[in-house]
């Protein structure tokens, strides 16, 4: 058993939360006991993971996207029963979005690059004067081969769309949303861009940009960044 507070302040610090600028409330949401026995995991806050995590007898859950998001909000609704429902059973909520994205640990995109076993990792992708995501060299490899490769790893059907290069060899990621990003892969010269959901604009950048993507996902694309954070703690 730990004290709910000195969990925060080891989330806190190790993922740096005061480093970026973010539309989330990074940090704890919802304040429930303050002893902690359980914690639980999950990529997304909803009432599904709060009530299982009640059943699994969980005094704290810790999500990459949470609750709060920048905007005063009446709890009425959808909203206020969650809230709700964490108050009455004591549950806290931890929420940790772009410091859990752009970590070279247990980030999701650092972690989906070290999967491909790429090599030099450098930052990439600039979003509120930080870069959030990372790119990287790896063996020559076809697109559909590296795509089963990470559809294994996120436990998903990733849609491809073949643009670029027949062999890869340099692999840019933005996880979640971010398909908008596309274009710094395109202006640095990366075989493949990988990211998590795609919008319409997507297809022709990559046909007019002369790059490949791969979307895995928003919700499968980040399970592995919040594994790696429940590994650690």
């Amino acid at each position: 058993m730990v004290v709910r507070e000195d969990v925060v302040k080891f989330l806190n610090e190790y993922l740096l939360i005061n480093s970026i600028e973010d539309s989330s409330l990074n940090g704890l949401q919802v304040e429930g006991r303050s002893r902690v026995r359980k914690i639980v995991f999950g990529v997304s806050a909803s009432m599904e993971l709060f009530k299982r995590a009640k059943a699994a007898g969980a005094d704290m859950i810790v999500v990459h996207h949470g609750l709060l998001w920048g905007k005063e909000q009446a709890l009425t609704g959808l909203f206020g029963r969650r809230v709700k429902f964490l108050l009455e059973n004591e549950i806290s909520l931890l929420g940790y979005h772009l410091p859990l994205d752009k970590h070279p640990v247990v980030g999701h995109n650092a972690l989906l690059l070290k999967s491909i076993c790429a090599q030099n990792l450098k930052p990439f992708s600039m979003y509120h004067g930080q870069h959030i995501g990372f790119w990287g060299e790896i063996a020559p490899i076809g697109l559909k081969a590296l795509a089963q490769k990470l559809a294994k790893v996120c436990n998903t059907k990733p849609t491809i769309l073949p643009f670029g290069p027949q062999k890869i060899r340099t692999v840019g990621i933005v996880s979640g949303g971010g398909w908008s990003m596309i274009t710094d892969g395109i202006d640095l010269g990366l075989d493949l861009y990988v990211t998590g959901s795609l919008d319409e604009p997507v297809q022709e950048l990559c046909r007019e940009g002369k790059i490949n993507c791969i979307a895995l996902g928003h919700y499968n694309s980040e399970k592995i960044g919040v594994r790696a954070l429940m590994n650690l703690v």
